[in-house]
This record gives C-alpha cells, sequence and structure tokens, in this order.
C-alpha cells in the first residue's frame, strides 16, 4: 500500500446518478428525445435573417425614464 494513496471516492451525487440509470436503463434514451425536441431543430435561415432586420436597438439605459417634453 503506497502511503499516498487514497481509497476510491464516489460523491453523493455521483452514486445517485448512476443508481438512477441502473434503475431506469432508459433514461438516456429519454434524455436524447427531450433535447431533440428543442435543441436538435434547423435553423430558417430566412426566418432568422428578417427577425433579425426587424428588431428594434435597445436604449443604453433601459430602465432611464425619459425627461418630460412639456
Amino acid at each position: 500500500m503506497s502511503l499516498f494513496g487514497r481509497p476510491h471516492y464516489t460523491s453523493d451525487a455521483t452514486q445517485f446518478i448512476e443508481q438512477l440509470k441502473a434503475s431506469r436503463p432508459q433514461l438516456d434514451a429519454e434524455q436524447r428525445q427531450g433535447r431533440a425536441l428543442l435543441w436538435d431543430q434547423q435553423i430558417d435561415r430566412e426566418f432568422q435573417r428578417q427577425a433579425d432586420a426587424a428588431s428594434v436597438p435597445q436604449k443604453p439605459y433601459v430602465y432611464q425614464t425619459e425627461p418630460d417634453q412639456r
């Protein structure tokens, strides 16, 4: 045994995830399916161009009120 050897350690979070994946083997497939709903999408470049052209520039101080122009 080495003087500097440490026993194998796994955190509580890692143990929980390993137990969860062991009890639910379909979990990885469900995660990939959920990711595909929101993130793995094709981008419509023309719509993106139109949205960028229609955007209004934001003022530097958003929460500053305009002075009364009376």
